[in-house]
C-alpha cells in the first residue's frame, strides 16, 4: 500500500499546480531512470501567411519567411533519494524580410530553461521543486495564458515548490507555493502579470488505482497598466485514476471565487474544471489531452468595437487541447493536434477613452490545428514537415483572422 500511494503521489499530485515546462498537458510523471547528457542542434524553415495577425493597417495579412536555428540539451540524474531533470534550448527567429507591423523586428530570441528536482527524505516525506523560464515570440496554447500572436516577445517564468507527506496508509497531503510571471515589452501594454499561489491538496487512496483529492487554492494577481489586481479562491474535488500502467486520468471540479481590487471592480464566482488524460494506447499510438474552464486573469484589457478601453473582471475561458503521435514504422511517424479556446468577456469597466461605463457579453473563439510528419534518417539525424492552421473569430477589432504556417525542419541528436 505504501508503494502504491507514493507512486500515485509522485505521478500526479503536483498536477494541481502544473509547471509551465509541461504546460496544461502535464500530468505529473517524473523521470523513471537516469539519462545521459543529450545535445540537439536543429534548423527550421517556416513560411507564415499572416505573421502579424492582430495588426491593423500596416503589416496586416503580411506573409513572411523565417529561419529558426537552435541548440538544446537535456539530462536526468536519478538516485534512490533524488531526481534531477534539466533541459534547455536556445535559438532565434530570423526573418528574411522584417515584418512591417508597428513594433516588429527581423530577429527574435527563443530561449527555454527548466530545472526540476525531487528529494525523497523518507517513505513519508518528499520535497519537489519545478522551475521554468522562457523568453520567446510565439504563444504555446498549452501554457494556459495566450490566445493570440502578439507583436513583441514575452518572458514567462514559474517556480512551484511543494512538500508531500503521507500521514497514514491511505491519507496524504501536498502543500505548496508557486509564483508565475509574464512580462512583455512596451509594444504589448497592459498584459504583464505576476501571480503567487498557495495550495493544499488532501489525497485519499481509494484503491491501488484510484486517489480521491480535495484542493484548496488561493492566488493573488498583480495586473499591469490599466489591468486591475485580483485574487481567486478555489475549492476543488477530484479523482486520479490509472486505467493501466500506460493510461492515467486526472479530474478536478469545483468553484472559483474571484475578487477584483479595482475601486469599481466586480466580484464573481464560476465553475472551475481541470481534466488531463495521457495514454500510450499501444506501441505505435500515444495521445494526450487537457481541458480547463474558469475565469482567467490574462489579456483582460481590450478595446471594445464601438471604442473605449475596458478591463474585463470576468474573462471566462475554456481551454481544450488534444495531441497524438502515431509511429508508422521505425523510421516514420505522424503527429497532430487541436486547441480550442472559446472565451466570454463580462463585467468590463471603462478604463480609457470614451464610451459606456460598462461593457458585457463579448466573445472570442480560437481554433488551432496542426499536423506533421517526422522522419528518422539514422540514429543521429531527424527531419520534420508540419502544417499549422489558426482561426480566430472575435468581437474585438483586430482579433479576427486566419493564419497558415508550413514548417520544414532538420535536427541532429547526440
Amino acid at each position: 500500500m505504501k508503494r502504491n500511494l507514493f507512486a500515485l503521489i509522485a505521478a500526479v499530485a503536483t498536477a494541481s499546480s502544473a509547471s509551465a515546462s509541461e504546460g496544461l498537458y502535464y500530468v505529473g510523471s517524473e523521470a523513471q531512470e537516469s539519462l545521459p547528457l543529450k545535445w540537439t542542434i536543429g534548423l527550421n524553415a517556416t513560411w507564415d501567411d499572416n505573421v502579424s495577425p492582430t495588426a491593423i493597417g500596416v503589416g496586416a495579412n503580411e506573409n513572411a519567411f523565417s529561419l529558426n536555428p537552435y541548440v538544446g540539451l537535456s539530462f536526468v540524474n536519478m538516485t534512490p533519494q533524488s531526481t534531477l531533470d534539466v533541459y534547455a534550448r536556445l535559438g532565434g527567429i530570423f526573418y528574411l524580410d522584417a515584418p512591417s507591423a508597428l513594433g516588429s523586428e527581423d530577429v527574435y530570441t527563443q530561449a527555454r530553461l527548466g530545472v526540476n528536482w525531487t528529494r525523497r527524505f523518507s517513505e513519508r516525506l518528499r520535497f519537489s521543486t519545478r522551475n521554468f523560464i522562457a523568453y520567446e515570440l510565439e504563444p504555446d496554447y498549452a501554457y494556459g495564458f495566450s490566445t493570440t500572436r502578439q507583436v513583441g516577445e514575452y518572458l514567462y517564468w514559474q517556480t512551484d515548490n511543494s512538500i508531500g507527506y503521507r500521514w497514514t496508509e491511505r491519507l496524504a497531503t501536498y502543500t505548496g507555493f508557486s509564483i508565475t510571471g509574464l512580462e512583455y515589452d512596451s509594444s504589448v501594454p497592459n498584459s504583464d502579470r505576476l501571480t503567487w499561489m498557495v495550495y493544499n491538496q488532501f489525497r485519499y487512496q481509494l484503491s491501488p488505482q484510484s486517489v480521491l483529492t480535495f484542493d484548496i487554492r488561493y492566488s493573488d494577481t498583480e495586473g499591469d497598466g490599466l489591468a486591475s489586481d485580483s485574487s481567486s479562491l478555489f475549492f476543488l474535488a477530484g479523482i486520479e485514476h490509472r486505467f493501466s500502467p500506460n493510461t492515467i486520468l486526472i479530474f478536478r471540479g469545483g468553484v472559483q471565487i474571484k475578487e477584483s481590487d479595482a475601486p469599481l471592480g466586480s466580484d464573481g464566482s464560476s465553475p472551475y474544471v481541470e481534466l488531463a488524460v495521457r495514454s500510450q494506447v499501444n506501441d505505435q499510438f500515444s495521445v494526450r489531452a487537457f481541458a480547463r474552464y474558469g475565469m482567467e486573469v490574462y489579456d483582460t484589457v481590450r478595446t471594445a468595437p464601438l471604442g473605449g478601453v475596458y478591463d474585463y473582471d470576468e474573462r471566462t475561458t475554456l481551454r481544450l487541447g488534444v495531441s497524438g503521435d502515431y509511429q508508422l514504422s521505425p523510421m516514420l511517424s505522424l503527429f497532430g493536434g487541436i486547441d480550442y479556446i472559446p472565451a466570454t468577456f463580462d463585467e468590463g469597466r471603462l478604463v480609457a477613452g470614451a464610451g459606456p461605463l460598462t461593457n458585457n457579453g463579448l466573445e472570442e473563439n480560437l481554433i488551432n490545428l496542426y499536423l506533421g510528419l517526422s522522419v528518422k534518417f539514422n540514429e543521429t539525424f531527424y527531419g520534420t514537415l508540419s502544417y499549422n492552421y489558426t482561426d480566430s473569430d472575435s468581437d474585438f477589432v483586430g482579433y479576427t483572422y486566419d493564419r497558415n504556417r508550413i514548417n520544414l525542419g532538420i535536427r541532429a541528436e547526440f
